[in-house]
């Protein structure tokens, strides 16, 4: 890339003076973590379950490989394609959402998955993305047109995904969408009252909840009184942070990975504490911590509100899914099946958290290029006057 300099005008030279080379050198940092991690984690689980040693890698090879392609072209597309390809996408995640109530896979009481060959997919993982921009876009043209009912329709998409997600049920999944969603309204301008309102009702939906479904209910007692319940995988996973110690036991040395049914997918954090040590973790947790801070101060000096709302969902989604995820391993929370993003084994997450972090490049590479030509037409309008 090196070869490119700041005059080149081609597609490929605009867009790499243009993105956010430090976020996505730490996409790539992630990645990276991915496939060492899935080495480390996945040939015990494979075994365990009577599969291939390399099943698992060979496949996070290949989702990871899919997902770098999708931040890099996504990346490309202008704030007006990266809106047409979430109205799209959020439409088609919609339809599929609901084809899983009826044709999906049954894992542990939950209807999410959809069987292809080779792999499942969970077409709920990309309404996060999808709706996130879908939203803004509603909400900043309800700003820019009175006419424009933007607010309704942004909560009657919500309410549809709402419906949908409590039938599966992915109780997860809708905590996630639902805050993206205050957060963005909150962001938009909305009168504290109506905050602190939607707050009181996020409480009392989560009440509802508990209520509700039984897996809610037994996940939060077991959270809330360690003495009751069964807690073999959190007191593993917290074993397996003891044993790693500073530096860890060394790659492959640990045994969190034969005793743990997913610790390649939601307790793959715990593999990385045990083999590579509270260093290692606190780097990890550095990187997702720069991607989010990064993009939030990029936004301040934005001033289109479709970008802001849009960026600002896309990376409060992002920094959720990672801290639901490690906050879960380390006990601070209930725990809650989430993949932590480009880390975690899944083709579905990969795919949709290399959607997120594409579009949220794309929109912010989309208004630093349009302040450099608006700089530059000023310049050559300049050297023009002096000439003449």
């Amino acid at each position: 890339m090196d070869r490119f300099s700041r005059a080149d005008n081609s597609t490929l030279g605009r867009w790499w003076w243009t993105v956010d080379r430090w976020t996505l050198g730490c996409v790539g940092l992630l990645i990276g973590f991915g496939y060492v991690l899935m080495l480390a984690a996945s040939p015990s689980v494979a075994a365990r379950i009577g599969a291939s040693r390399d099943m698992f890698i060979l496949k996070q090879v290949v989702f990871l490989g899919v997902a770098g392609a999708i931040v890099l072209a996504t990346s490309m597309l202008s704030p007006k394609g990266v809106r047409r390809l979430a109205l799209l996408g959020c439409l088609v995640a919609l339809g599929l959402t609901a084809l899983t109530l009826v044709h999906g896979v049954e894992i542990k009481g939950a209807r999410r998955w959809i069987a292809l060959p080779m792999m499942s997919i969970q077409p709920s993982e990309f309404l996060k993305p999808c709706f996130a921009v879908v939203t803004a876009w509603l909400l900043a043209e309800g700003r820019r047109t009175r006419a424009f009912p933007g607010m309704l329709l942004a909560f009657g998409v919500f309410a549809m995904i709402l419906l949908l997600l409590k039938s599966q049920p992915d109780i997860g999944m809708l905590s996630v969408i639902t805050c993206v969603f205050m957060m963005q309204l909150f962001v938009g301008g909305l009168n504290l009252f109506f905050v602190g309102c939607g707050i009181g009702g996020m409480m009392a939906a989560f009440a509802g909840a508990y209520l509700a479904f039984t897996h809610v209910r037994s996940r939060v007692t077991r959270f809330l009184h360690p003495e009751q319940g069964d807690h073999y995988q959190i007191d593993t996973a917290l074993q397996a942070f003891g044993n790693g110690g500073l530096l860890g036991r060394g790659p492959g040395e640990g045994r969190v990975k034969d005793l743990l049914p997913d610790a390649h997918a939601d307790f793959v954090f715990a593999v990385a504490g045990e083999e590579f040590g509270l260093l290692v973790c606190l780097f990890i947790i550095g990187v997702f911590c720069f991607i989010v801070v990064r993009t939030l101060l990029k936004l301040l000096a934005e001033d289109d509100p479709f970008v802001v709302l849009a960026s600002a969902g896309l990376v409060c989604g992002f920094g959720l899914q990672a801290f639901v995820n490690m906050a879960s391993s380390l006990h601070l929370i209930p725990t809650k099946g989430m993949t932590l993003p480009f880390i975690s084994y899944g083709g579905s997450s990969a795919m949709s958290v290399a959607l997120t972090i594409g579009m949220m490049l794309a929109l912010t590479r989309r208004r630093t290029q349009a302040r450099f030509d608006a700089g530059l037409s000023h310049r050559n309008g300049a050297g023009r006057g002096a000439a003449a």
